[in-house]
């Protein structure tokens, strides 16, 4: 059995997690799920029960890197059916990155619509097209009419990723906000979540981290 700790990745999530992971020297194997199951949260579930069916004795530690994501907690009762397999805490992605702060900024203004950086590069695929934008202009109203800010969770601030994030918030009619959160909330979720299984197992998943 695989030594590694295989961990099933929100597309949206993947390959930050594969940054982190390499950057920690974690022995990880990645394998994400399609980032516009978003849009069909009811598949969530069926598409993460696919992966751990086709991981099934290939490795002893399996962790899934996801927010409930609006699967209503059904996710999570796939999930206790898999002794061992643990998902990272938090109701959603964005909790993932910084679950204080879009807790605020949601209480401060509830008609937040939230951008990451991957969900701003992608934009125009994973939302406009998904939804149907492209071919039916008249439902961004039905989409987005109860929005008042786009609030771009800044992963990477680059010019390239604050160019994409322009544009998304152009494209909906909605005032762009940045609120630089970097990969730290995520690093340490999966931190956490890697010692604990480490701690019930009995071995180094962390031995090899270049980090102390």
């Amino acid at each position: 059995m695989n030594g590694r700790v295989a961990v099933i990745a929100c597309g949206a999530l993947a390959l930050d997690v594969r940054a982190i992971a390499r950057e920690r020297g974690w022995p990880v194997d990645l394998y994400p799920v399609p980032a516009p199951l978003h849009n069909r949260p009811s598949q969530i579930p069926e598409a993460v029960a696919a992966e751990l069916a086709r991981l099934e004795g290939e490795y002893a530690r399996v962790l899934v890197a996801y927010g409930d994501c609006g699967t209503y907690g059904a996710l999570d009762q796939l999930l206790a059916c898999h002794d061992g397999v643990e998902r990272l805490a938090g109701d959603s992605c964005y909790d993932l990155l910084a679950r204080e702060q879009v807790r605020a900024a949601m209480a401060q203004q509830p008609g937040t619509y939230l951008l990451t950086d991957f969900l701003a590069r992608t934009f125009e695929h994973t939302v406009v097209r998904e939804l149907g934008l492209d071919r039916h202009p008249e439902l961004l109203t039905a989409y987005f009419g109860n929005y008042t800010r786009v609030l771009w969770l800044a992963q990477r601030r680059t010019r390239a990723n604050q160019a994409a994030a322009e544009r998304a918030a152009a494209r909906i009619g909605l005032p762009l906000e940045v609120l630089v959160v970097g990969n730290v909330g995520l690093e340490r979720a999966l931190e956490r979540a890697l010692t604990d299984a480490d701690a019930g197992a009995g071995g180094p998943v962390l031995a090899a981290s270049g980090r102390a």
